[in-house]
């Protein structure tokens, strides 16, 4: 079987980022059945397809460089505007859900407490362990250094909240939002997967054009895709028990 030409790889790199965009455009929609901007949900559904949006801004400015100017994907790069910039919108994203559920309320019991702390604790401590053990810091590159360590920090910000608002959401709307956290949860975990790869792959010189990261990337805007397809189920379910 012949191989893939080298143009074909740059061409599904540059087009498989249209699975974000489909899923922003599906995530707008979906918020006007919450409420839209008037509800924390509604607003969650927003930050979540902004960061699929700003997650396709990365992708779009990766294929100018390579298959436009022809050039190798410089790190960082102005893709990193959208791909840093989408870690604070899954992290309001997160909270804004947070406090849908009311995980205000709820952390206050010891249990809870301990929660807040050991989970942010053990995602970072895998982040340090896999990519900053042995980091080797260049402070002529400073913007590098901070994104080195601003991705894994936003990312298990986020992932870190995501468990903790699933932990805490068993009572809300008697429980039928927590398969939808979960799968939400689910969806931000491949994400963090992806982007650790990609920095794990760029730090050591191993990142290829259409590799497998690419392919964890596309798998993880689907399932987010899906994850927002699901707040339009429980909406339904909601008005059918009115």
């Amino acid at each position: 079987m012949e191989a893939p030409s080298d143009f074909a790889l740059e061409l599904f790199s540059g087009v498989y980022g249209v699975m974000a965009l489909f899923g922003a455009v599906v995530g707008f929609k979906l918020s006007k059945e919450w409420g839209g901007r008037k509800s924390y949900v509604g607003r969650a559904i927003i930050m979540f397809a902004l960061g699929l949006l700003a997650q396709e801004f990365g992708q779009i400015t990766y294929s100018l460089y390579t298959l436009i100017f022809e050039q190798e994907i410089p790190y960082p790069s102005i893709g990193d505007i959208g791909y840093f910039g989408s870690i604070f919108f899954y992290i309001y994203g997160v909270w804004l859900l947070g406090k849908a559920v009311g995980a205000k309320y709820s952390i206050q019991s010891l249990g809870s407490k301990l929660l807040v702390v050991l989970i942010p604790a053990a995602v970072l401590a895998v982040s340090y362990w896999f990519f900053l053990r042995e980091y080797e810091f260049d402070w002529s590159n400073p913007l590098t250094v901070f994104l080195d360590f601003g991705y894994p920090l936003g990312q298990a910000i986020y992932l870190s909240l995501a468990i903790l608002v699933f932990t805490l959401s068993r009572k809300y709307l008697g429980g039928v939002m927590r398969p939808v956290i979960l799968f939400l949860l689910f969806a931000l975990a491949v994400q963090y997967v992806a982007d650790f790869m990609f920095l794990y792959q760029t730090y050591h010189e191993t990142w290829t054009t259409a590799g497998a990261n690419d392919y964890v990337y596309l798998v993880a805007y689907f399932l987010m895709t899906v994850a927002l397809l699901r707040f339009k189920f429980v909406a339904n379910t909601i008005r059918a028990s009115e």
